[in-house]
C-alpha cells in the first residue's frame, strides 16, 4: 500500500465518520483501513482522529491534514489522466475566492452557466473582501482587484474595472452637482476604509493622465463596499464605485454619476495562484471562464 493509498484511505474515513463504512465503500477490511491510519499518524506525528465507540471525527490536525489530502489526491488523479484520451471530461473541486459584491453580483449569477459545461467539476466559492492566505486556506485562486503586494504567487491580470463618481439625487439636489475636482472643498463624501489596513482611500481621478488625490469631509467612514453604497443612498456624500457595482441603482435614478471627464484610474483585476501548484486543466478552464466573464459584466 502506497502512501496515496493511505490518504485515500484517510479521507474516506473522515467522510464516512466510521472505520468499517470506509472499509466497506473502499472493499478492504476494517483491520488494514485501522492500520493505515495509525500508519499515517506515526508518519506526521500527531492523532489525526477522534475514534469513539458511535463515531470517528478529525482532530484539528486531522481536518487540517483532510484538506491537504484531499488537494493531493485530485492532483494525483489529474496527473494520471494527462495522457489518457483528450476526449476525458476534466473533473475535480475548485476552491475559490473572489470579492463579495464580484461573487454575489457577477459570478454566483453566471456560475451554473460554467457548471453545465463542465459537470464534473464542483466549485467551491468564498465570497469576502479581506485577503485570503491561499496556501494555508488550500484555495486554487483568488480574485483580486486593485494594486497587488509582492506575494510571489502567479498573478493573471484578467482585465481593468472602471470607476464613476456618484452620488444620490437627493444629495445633488441639496449641495449642487460638483463640476471639477476644485469643486469637492464643498462637497462631502462618504470615506472607505480598507478592510485589511484600515487605511481610508483619497479622492482620486486622472488629470492629464496624472493620477491626483484629496482628501475629502466626511461624516461617515465604512469598511465595506455594501455599507458605502447603502450610505451614498442615504444622501450621506460622494462616493467612487466600480459602475457595474451600481447600475442598477443609475438606472432606477437613485444614484448619479458626477464628473464624468474626472474619473479616478481603474483597478487592475488580477487573478492569483499558489505558486507551489501546477496549474491544471479544470482551473485553466475556470481562469478563463472567469476572464470572459469579467470583461463582459465590467464593461
Amino acid at each position: 500500500m502506497d502512501r496515496i493509498d493511505r490518504f485515500r484511505i484517510f479521507t474516506r474515513v473522515i467522510e464516512c465518520s466510521s472505520f468499517t463504512r470506509a472499509a466497506d465503500t473502499l472493499g478492504l477490511p476494517r483491520s488494514s483501513v485501522s492500520a493505515a491510519v495509525q500508519d499515517l499518524e506515526g508518519r506526521v506525528g500527531t492523532r489525526l482522529l477522534h475514534r469513539t465507540t458511535r463515531k470517528v471525527s478529525p482532530t484539528q490536525d486531522g481536518a487540517a491534514f483532510y484538506e491537504r489530502c484531499q488537494r493531493l489526491i485530485e492532483d494525483v488523479e489529474e496527473t494520471e489522466s494527462l495522457f489518457r484520451q483528450t476526449t476525458s471530461r476534466p473533473s475535480g473541486k475548485l476552491r475559490v475566492d473572489v470579492p463579495g459584491r464580484v461573487g454575489r453580483l457577477i459570478v454566483a449569477p453566471a456560475l451554473s452557466q460554467f457548471l453545465d459545461r463542465y459537470p464534473e467539476i464542483d466549485i467551491d466559492l468564498g465570497l469576502g473582501d479581506r485577503p485570503v492566505d491561499l496556501v494555508e486556506g488550500s484555495v486554487d485562486c483568488v480574485l483580486r482587484v486593485g494594486p497587488l503586494a509582492d506575494s510571489g504567487l502567479i498573478a493573471r491580470t484578467i482585465g481593468e474595472l472602471p470607476l464613476i463618481n456618484v452620488a444620490s439625487a437627493a444629495y445633488l439636489e441639496r449641495h449642487g452637482v460638483p463640476e471639477r475636482p476644485t469643486d469637492l472643498d464643498a462637497h462631502w463624501a462618504v470615506n472607505y476604509a480598507s478592510p485589511a489596513s484600515g487605511r481610508v482611500e483619497q479622492w482620486e481621478w486622472l488629470e492629464s493622465g496624472i493620477r491626483r488625490s484629496v482628501p475629502m469631509r466626511a461624516r461617515v467612514s465604512v469598511n465595506s463596499a455594501e455599507a458605502y453604497i447603502a450610505c451614498c443612498l442615504a444622501g450621506l456624500g460622494l462616493i467612487q464605485i466600480p459602475a457595474y457595482d451600481v447600475r442598477r441603482h443609475l438606472e432606477a435614478g437613485e444614484l448619479v454619476e458626477v464628473m464624468p471627464a474626472w474619473r479616478a484610474a481603474s483597478m487592475p483585476m488580477t487573478l492569483l495562484y499558489p505558486h507551489r501548484r501546477h496549474l491544471s486543466r479544470r482551473l485553466q478552464l475556470f481562469a478563463d471562464w472567469l476572464e470572459t466573464l469579467m470583461k463582459a459584466a465590467v464593461q
